[in-house]
């Protein structure tokens, strides 16, 4: 039984903001710190700061010879499965750190060649160099350190869909400040009485980023050979054509493998890890796409003509206006899913003297919103809803200027049903422009359906949405 089942949300994981992830037992995903670094709202900049902190510290403690403050650090970590991330099998165990556990990483840590030469920054490094931590640990480290912004997600996920939650003790919490761990009551949902920590879907991959196995053989191996090629070593083979070689079996075994291989040899030629992080750097791995959950956790995939047909079946008019507002709200943020995160309805600016239909978070790596977002300042994007049985006009363009500012940024799309006189509309919206105001574009049912479509088509793809950079560049041109 999923969440949405459990809470009886009435919607399934292409319109969930979270990972809709079984009560009872894990679903293969993990959290990537790396993942974080691609986010850059205040939200994330906070988990970025946390897993920092906390790492640094236990380093600090091991360049300090201090093992036995490390080893505490590391052995709070335990029993994250409040997220139902992992591999477990059956019922939800997680996989902590513990104390048995703690120790030994505490000990291959203070042991690695890559933490005594100073090769590790952060807390990814681990899965290459370090014995012991692989995919799940690390998520899981990131999981207890981010455990409060995780906390505070879950909340922000219960007011929206109002589900329940109790104060429950959640477990240590992190302290940047005093470095070190503290206890906390934090108000969470709970299912058949064991409490639940709700992931963003933003933040969960398949796999991590660093891979050990990559790195040992697209980067150490192949500096390898090209080390025994050029002083023509007796691995050097001489094929028939005349082209010489060097088999990576031969390599592997005269250098070994392994993560102390790994280490030894990065700590010998730094350049190669310098060189793995800086192509790292430029492509890490995008959110999931709504393939990904369905192969991942067995989700169903979008009913776009359902939920296109749900914004547009309505009849237009006051008496439908709530059961508009929500579904355009369910229709885009599975449109824009990866895109923009954290819709809030009815949000509230100015003191809650005024609202904003939705609004979300932009938090693209590629596509029409990174592109905003990188030349544009929109690092939210804002939506109004008018379920009118004629155009809107000016006062319903002032009105969604009138929720931007620098800080909240200066885009926004008005959701409409039909654009009778659409030229009229954009010479207004270009007016807005002009005057400063920011930059509005109209959705109609007619957009909608043209966006459905190309989301049909776009399964794994750029999320370019040409309809809107059609809108948008007829503002600027």
């Amino acid at each position: 039984m999923r969440v949405s089942e459990y809470f009886q949300l009435g919607r399934e994981q292409p319109a969930l903001d979270f990972v809709d992830v079984d009560v009872f037992t894990d679903v293969p995903l993990f959290i990537d710190p790396r993942a974080i670094r691609l986010l850059r709202d205040d939200w994330g900049h906070e988990c970025r700061a946390l897993i920092q902190n906390f790492f640094s510290a236990v380093l600090a403690a091991l360049r300090n010879n201090d093992t036995a403050k490390a080893r505490m650090l590391l052995e709070v970590l335990h029993e994250p499965n409040e997220t139902h991330f992992g591999l477990s099998r059956g019922r939800a165990q997680g996989r902590g750190l513990g104390h048995g556990l703690a120790t030994d990483v505490a000990s291959a840590l203070a042991k690695s060649e890559a933490m005594k030469s100073g090769l590790l920054q952060d807390l990814e490094d681990t899965i290459l160099m370090v014995e012991g931590v692989a995919s799940d640990i690390v998520s899981d480290i990131t999981t207890n350190i981010i455990r409060e912004p995780l906390a505070r997600y879950t909340q922000y996920v219960c007011d929206q869909y109002q589900i329940p939650t109790v104060e429950v003790a959640s477990g240590p919490i992190w302290n940047p400040h005093s470095e070190d761990w503290e206890p906390a009551y934090l108000r969470q949902p709970q299912a058949y009485k064991r409490k639940l920590l709700l992931v963003p879907k933003i933040i969960a991959r398949r796999k991590m980023d660093y891979d050990p196995g990559e790195y040992y053989r697209d980067y150490i191996l192949q500096f390898l050979r090209e080390m025994e090629m050029s002083s023509n070593s007796e691995l050097v083979r001489l094929l028939k054509s005349g082209k010489r070689r060097v088999d990576t079996k031969d390599l592997m075994e005269k250098y070994g493998t392994g993560k102390k291989v790994i280490a030894g040899l990065t700590s010998q030629h730094p350049e190669l890890l310098e060189q793995y992080r800086a192509d790292k750097a430029n492509r890490i791995s995008p959110p999931l796409e709504h393939v990904d959950f369905a192969e991942a956790i067995g989700t169903d995939m979008p009913d776009w003509d359902g939920l296109l047909s749900a914004a547009t079946r309505l009849l237009c008019g006051e008496e439908d206006a709530t059961a508009y507002h929500r579904a355009v709200e369910r229709l885009l943020s599975v449109l824009f899913a990866g895109d923009l995160a954290w819709p809030c309805l009815e949000h509230p600016i100015h003191n809650g003297r005024k609202r904003i239909d939705i609004t979300y978070t932009n938090v693209a790596t590629r596509g029409f919103f990174h592109w905003l977002g990188r030349h544009y300042n929109a690092p939210y994007v804002f939506v109004e809803c008018k379920n009118y049985s004629r155009d809107p006009q000016n006062p319903e363009l002032d009105q969604i200027a009138g929720r931007f500012s620098e800080r909240r940024g200066t885009f926004g799309i008005i959701v409409c049903r039909e654009l009778r006189d659409r030229e009229l509309f954009l010479n207004r919206c270009q007016d807005t422009v002009k005057d400063n105001r920011g930059y509005i574009i109209p959705l109609d049912d007619t957009d909608l359906a043209n966006l459905v479509n190309e989301a049909k088509s776009d399964i794994r793809g750029d999320h370019s949405f040409i309809s809107i950079r059609k809108y948008f560049d007829s503002l600027v041109m």
